[in-house]
């Protein structure tokens, strides 16, 4: 049961989304410009970043939503999904990306716990400056939206084919034009 009186039948965010539909526009416009907007990663690499760091704060609504959609844009299946959750570094998976879920778990863990190591070796395995910066963004606004949905302690569908059969719906609409009634 959630902390506060949350709109019925609202899974994960959807529900304090409901609440405050004033700040559920800015998180989902920031949603938006980080997983969506035109970048060199693909919107699959930037939710399997948004999937690592809901996964490595377990926060079970975020990282099955956003691995839902990460396995719709990778077209994988959820084996795959798990083996970058499981063990990172032995994933199939670019040593590119490799490094900045490398940073992105760093962000996890505290900011100042990225190093110069981290950022020498992405740059190296060829990640550009904005690349890590959205990394190290899109690390830093999943904490905030998963500690938002644990924080009040809403529910989410045990059944992760939920998240899977909805993630073509939330491509086709995006972030920006989110209904938590839909």
């Amino acid at each position: 049961m959630a902390h506060i009186n949350l709109p019925e039948g609202l899974p994960g965010i959807r529900g304090p989304m409901a609440f405050r539909r004033d700040t559920a526009k800015h998180l989902n416009d920031l949603a938006e410009v980080l997983l969506r907007s035109e970048n060199s990663l693909t919107r699959g690499e930037r939710e399997l970043i948004a999937t690592y760091v809901s996964y490595l704060n377990d926060c079970f609504f975020c990282q099955n939503v956003h691995g839902g959609l990460a396995q719709h844009y990778y077209q994988c299946d959820t084996q795959f999904i798990d083996a970058v959750k499981a063990d990172m570094q032995s994933a199939p998976v670019s040593q590119k990306m490799k490094a900045l879920l490398s940073i992105a778990e760093s962000v996890q863990k505290g900011g100042k716990q990225v190093t110069p190591i981290q950022i020498e070796t992405a740059k190296l395995l060829g990640a550009t400056e904005r690349e890590i910066h959205d990394t190290v963004l899109i690390a830093a606004a999943f904490c905030m939206f998963n500690r938002y949905v644990d924080g009040l302690n809403t529910w989410a569908p045990a059944d992760r084919e939920f998240y899977i059969n909805r993630a073509k719906t939330r491509e086709e609409e995006g972030y920006s034009n989110y209904n938590p009634y839909d």
